[in-house]
Parts: C-alpha cells; structure tokens; sequence
C-alpha cells in the first residue's frame, strides 16, 4: 500500500485503538472492502474479511469472559446477552460512533449502497479493526477497545429490554395491555425472487401498530415489531 496516505488511520488508531500501529497497513487493510479490491487490483490485492474472521473470534471471547466472570445468569440469559451485544446493529453503532465512515475504502458501487448494506459494512470493518489490534498490540488491548465500545453498551440494552426477541416482547406487552395477541400480515413485496424485499405490518385488534421492511419476512416482522413496541412507549 505504498503511495498512499496513511496519516489518518494512524491518528486514528492514537485517539481510539490504544496507540499507533508498527504495521500500518494491516490497520489499513482493515478498513478496506472487498469491492474497493476488486475496481482495483492494480494497487491492492488485500481486503479485510480474514482479519473480520479474526475479530469476530476475539469479540466474542472477550464478551463471553465478561459476561461469565460478571453475572451469575442462566447460560440462556447470557447467550442472549451476548446475542444483543454482538449483533450488526450494535457492532455498526459502534463503529459510526467512533468515526470509521471516512476511513472506509469501498468501490465506487458501494459508496452509493443502501443504508441497511452500509451498516453491515461498518460492523463487518469493526470486526477487522479487533482482529488488527489483536495482532498489533495483544488479546489485551483488543479487549480494552472491545469493554470502551461494546460492553459499555450494556447497561442500556439490560435496561431497555433490547436484548429480549421483539416479538416475544410485543406479545407479552400486548397481551398485557390489550388482551390480544399482535398478526403479522405482508403488505408489500417488490423486487426480483432472488432479491425481495417484505414490507410487513403488525396489528393488534386489527390495528395497524408498525410496519418493517427487511429481506426476508422475519426480518421485517422483527423490525415491525420493534416498531410496534415503540407505540406502546409512546402511548
């Protein structure tokens, strides 16, 4: 990766990773995308999805250490737990949070992808930048940036309920509040077979609650239910 401009990743890396890296590119590598490998080849053979690999083991690790060492919690408890703390949107947050968007290299195609896709691309790259710091600076330092990021979320989710199934929520709430149990009915499909995309709504006593859109119809009835859930705080 010689030629290129590698300042910003190292001030980067000072401000939030635990110090400048001895080898910058493997830092580099982990913001790099594999479309941006693909428009070009001549410059760049390296994407980041082997160190994303690395970093997903290390992350999950250090959670599993965490939460075991802390809470003494039925293994099912704690999965979820886990589950919430290490899912794309939490893991994506984090990396918006921390400022990774401008330092992310993607082909031209991408820069332009939906929302739901360039969330994906932040987490994917929030779990390369562990596995970089792993081999950089130790199972240590990973850990650290990993309790700064992630497990300092934890709190919020445990007392929002988040880390509980949306739909298992929205029935217990429903029931509860409404004597009713939420339908979930498709309201829309657009696109090709082999890339729909489900527009879901959730009604309880045949009152249209929330509306998710997902890939697939779990998705958007997860999303829908969010929503929903979302009513009754409201209400």
């Amino acid at each position: 990766m010689s030629g290129m401009d590698t300042a910003p990743y190292q001030a980067f890396a000072a401000a939030h990773l635990g110090g400048t890296f001895t080898n910058v590119d493997l830092l580099v590598t982990a913001f790099t995308h594999r479309s941006y490998v693909n428009e070009h080849k001549k410059s760049t053979s390296v994407h980041n999805e082997r160190l994303e690999f690395l970093g997903d083991a290390v992350l999950e690790l250090a959670v599993t250490d965490h939460l075991y060492s802390n809470f003494n919690e039925p293994e099912g408890i704690l999965t979820n737990w886990r589950a919430a703390l290490v899912r794309t949107e939490s893991i994506g947050a984090a990396a918006e949070r921390l400022g990774f968007a401008p330092l992310l290299r993607l082909s031209r195609g991408e820069k332009q992808g939906s929302e739901r896709a360039k969330a994906q691309i932040l987490a994917n790259s929030f779990e390369a930048v562990i596995g970089a710091i792993y081999l950089e600076h130790g199972y240590d330092a990973a850990a650290t940036f990993i309790t700064d990021n992630i497990l300092s979320t934890l709190g919020g989710i445990l007392e929002s309920g988040s880390w509980r199934d949306p739909k298992s929520r929205l029935q217990e709430v429903a029931q509860s509040v409404e004597g009713s149990t939420p339908a979930y009915k498709v309201l829309e499909e657009d696109g090709p077979d082999h890339d729909k995309v489900f527009t879901l709504g959730v009604f309880v006593n045949n009152k249209l609650l929330g509306k998710g859109t997902g890939p697939s119809k779990q998705y958007a009835q997860q999303k829908a239910a969010e929503a929903a859930l979302q009513h009754y705080k409201q209400t």
